[in-house]
């Protein structure tokens, strides 16, 4: 195997690539294959100056002892991709809002509760974007117990999402002006923070995709986009797994738009209505609402 190097010419040995791909992939279960081992370089190489470290090269040696947890964990969370934005793909927002959760709605009208499931939700864009969408319908989700879940395996990300605080440039992907000044006030110096009205709906946690769900109770609706990409075959499997122990049995499951649960787990089919979502095998299509 050849030296890797990045788009900047940083060379990383193939010894330190493997074992830093090696302790990605037992952390998280995500794969780094070879072709992508020039993210090592790129993400690791700022890292180090930062902390002080002369090369990746020693960061590996020193994740290799097996001394500092704490290097590790930020070694993982830096090697973690945590691309998003509010209201990623508008269509989807467009699926939820005018088909899923009226629904959901129909079928929770005794219980008045709904529970929703933003797995691998990075800095917690999507969630908010999902609080925003209620707290526009107050009057008609009024006397309704509404829960949000986000999770991320990355400790800074939860981190982020948990304080609800984001930048200019955060705010301006696919955040319209008019929800930005509804729903978010202008810290100085430090951008904006989601205001109660939509924070008191949702909470975060630090999870694993491959380990047992949330608590709580089943989720009537479960986002999982783009995280499947990460994983081999036998862990995509493991992961729908616990995505099925998860879900309620008329609940929807909606993955990114590359991805597929077929092939990959017999518990979930697609929709005949709604080819983006997906629901547990043992259960008919969702109902329509009233």
């Amino acid at each position: 195997m050849q030296p890797q190097r990045d788009g900047d010419g940083v060379e990383v040995s193939p010894r330190a690539a493997m074992l830093i791909a090696g302790l990605f992939e037992q952390a998280t279960g995500q794969t780094l294959s070879q072709d992508r081992f020039w993210r090592i370089g790129t993400t690791l190489t700022p890292f180090c100056k930062a902390r002080g470290i002369d090369s990746i090269e020693q960061l590996a040696m020193r994740l290799g002892q097996g001394s500092n947890p704490e290097l590790s964990l930020d070694t993982i969370d830096a090697l973690l991709n945590n691309e998003t934005s509010f209201f990623r793909d508008p269509g989807v927002f467009s699926l939820i809002g005018d088909e899923l959760l009226p629904r959901i709605a129909a079928r929770r009208q005794r219980e008045k509760r709904v529970r929703i499931w933003s797995a691998a939700c990075s800095t917690g864009q999507e969630v908010y974007s999902l609080s925003m969408m209620f707290a526009e319908q107050a009057e008609r989700w009024a006397g309704w117990r509404i829960e949000i879940l986000g999770s991320d395996i990355s400790r800074s990300a939860v981190a982020q999402a948990r304080s609800g605080l984001y930048s200019q440039f955060e705010v301006q992907r696919g955040l319209p002006i008019r929800q930005l000044l509804a729903w978010f006030d202008h810290v100085l110096d430090n951008g904006w923070r989601a205001k109660p009205q939509i924070t008191s709906m949702v909470g975060f946690a630090r999870h694993n995709l491959l380990g047992p769900p949330p608590g709580g109770g089943r989720f009537d609706m479960i986002l999982c986009r783009n995280a499947l990409l990460y994983f081999n075959p036998e862990r995509r499997h493991q992961m729908l797994e616990g995505l099925a122990l998860a879900i309620a049995p008329d609940g929807a499951l909606l993955l990114g738009a590359g991805e597929t649960a077929r092939g990959a787990s017999s518990r979930f089919v697609n929709d005949a209505d709604m080819p983006m979502v997906y629901r547990p095998a043992a259960y008919g299509s969702l109902p329509h609402a009233a």
